[in-house]
């Protein structure tokens, strides 16, 4: 396997490993090409470059404001009739899945990444997919953190930091998001 295949297997990844260098090659592409996306004209250019980013069409359903932000963007999947707001944050070197009628509010960082606590290893990757399942709504400025689900129909309320699954048909709030509620037909 490749250092990405290996990343978003959950394998962890010390920043000294030979092979992490092809990690910096790919972000620099992807810099590159989120200059254009943020420098996009409407929804369809956007659509058009976003798709480039992650290596894969996204469906004309979709629609992503600028600015948007991401590391890689290939381990980035998106969904029919998704609407991510504006600046919103994804860091996808574990991946990222996002089904469909997923609503993100503005300012929303998802992030599959992060680092030991302890000194010997902190430069170390820690990836962990974070999955965000059909008809999730996350309200602005929230923090997903890696390894996080989000069950289908579930609300996470502006500002919330969600750092471990949220079940399905549930309302979370908070720093560190607690269930608040559970949705019962909708409500």
């Amino acid at each position: 396997m490749n250092i990405f295949e290996r990343l978003t297997s959950g394998e962890e990844i010390p920043m000294n490993h030979p092979d992490y260098g092809e990690i910096g090659v790919e972000v620099n592409k992807t810099i590159a090409l989120s200059t254009k996306l943020n420098s996009s004209k409407n929804v369809n250019e956007i659509r058009q470059t976003l798709s480039e980013i992650i290596g894969s069409p996204i469906d004309e359903s979709t629609t992503v404001f600028t600015p948007f932000y991401t590391n890689y963007g290939k381990n980035i999947s998106l969904g029919k009739n998704v609407f991510i707001n504006h600046a919103c944050s994804f860091l996808d070197l574990g991946g990222i899945i996002i089904e469909d009628d997923v609503m993100i509010g503005p300012r929303v960082s998802i992030t599959s990444e992060n680092h030991p606590t302890a000194i010997e290893t902190r430069k170390t990757m820690l990836p962990s997919k974070v999955h965000i399942q059909k008809n999730v709504w996350i309200g602005a400025s929230a923090t997903i953190l890696p390894g996080v689900t989000i069950g289908e129909n579930s609300v996470v309320a502006a500002g919330a930091l969600v750092n471990k699954d949220v079940p399905s048909n549930t309302v979370v709030a908070g720093v560190p998001a607690k269930i608040l509620r559970k949705l019962k037909n909708g409500v």
